[in-house]
């Protein structure tokens, strides 16, 4: 599939490549992006430049994984964020925020834009939001996107080696006020 670009009020979430290498590759120097995500740490500059010539294009062309740069007007890389194919129809939203533009909502704005776009133009219908347990900053996001916290898994999540509890969450496009693909029955209360 081509890449899209995405806008909210105060976003541009677009594709990333090789252009945006040196950028990235300073963002992600962070101790707390490199500690809460699964990127190599340390993180060296030919790993955004792979992930940027290889894995982004590779996934939007056989739709495994769509990646978005998410900028604000100025051109700045507020974040980045993935939805990852898991299974048909479940996407896994994964994301970082830039240091100095945490707080701002940027990425909760993101995660929602992102989501729509998979409910109405990927027919997907369930994102799901995995996390190690204590990433309270990444919680807060999805809990601010409107995302149902349904547990914790053991030993559920590998960071670097190690396995670890996480948190899983769920958007459903009824969360949203939009149909669903597939019908859905949930449980009987």
């Amino acid at each position: 599939m081509e890449p899209v670009t995405l806008t909210t009020e105060r976003l541009r979430l677009r594709p990333v490549g090789p252009q945006d290498a040196e950028t990235v590759y300073a963002a992600v120097q962070d101790a707390d992006i490199q500690r809460w995500t699964t990127i190599p740490s340390p993180y060296l500059r030919e790993h955004a430049e792979g992930f940027l010539a290889q894995m982004v294009p590779d996934g939007w062309a056989d739709g495994s994984m769509f990646t978005f740069g998410v900028f604000l007007p100025s051109g700045q890389l507020a974040g980045m964020l993935s939805l990852t194919m898991r299974s048909l129809g479940v996407a896994e939203v994964g994301y970082w925020t830039a240091k100095e533009h945490r707080g701002n909502g940027y990425i909760t704005e993101a995660v929602l834009a992102a989501s729509r776009w998979a409910f109405t133009e990927r027919a997907i219908d369930r994102v799901e939001w995995r996390a190690e347990v204590g990433n309270a900053a990444s919680r807060a996001v999805v809990e601010r996107a409107g995302f149902t916290v349904e547990g914790t898994l053991r030993s559920a999540l590998n960071n670097k080696g190690v396995r670890r509890d996480c948190w899983v969450a769920s958007l459903l496009p009824s969360d949203l006020g939009l149909p669903s693909s597939a019908p859905y029955l949930p449980a009987p209360a």
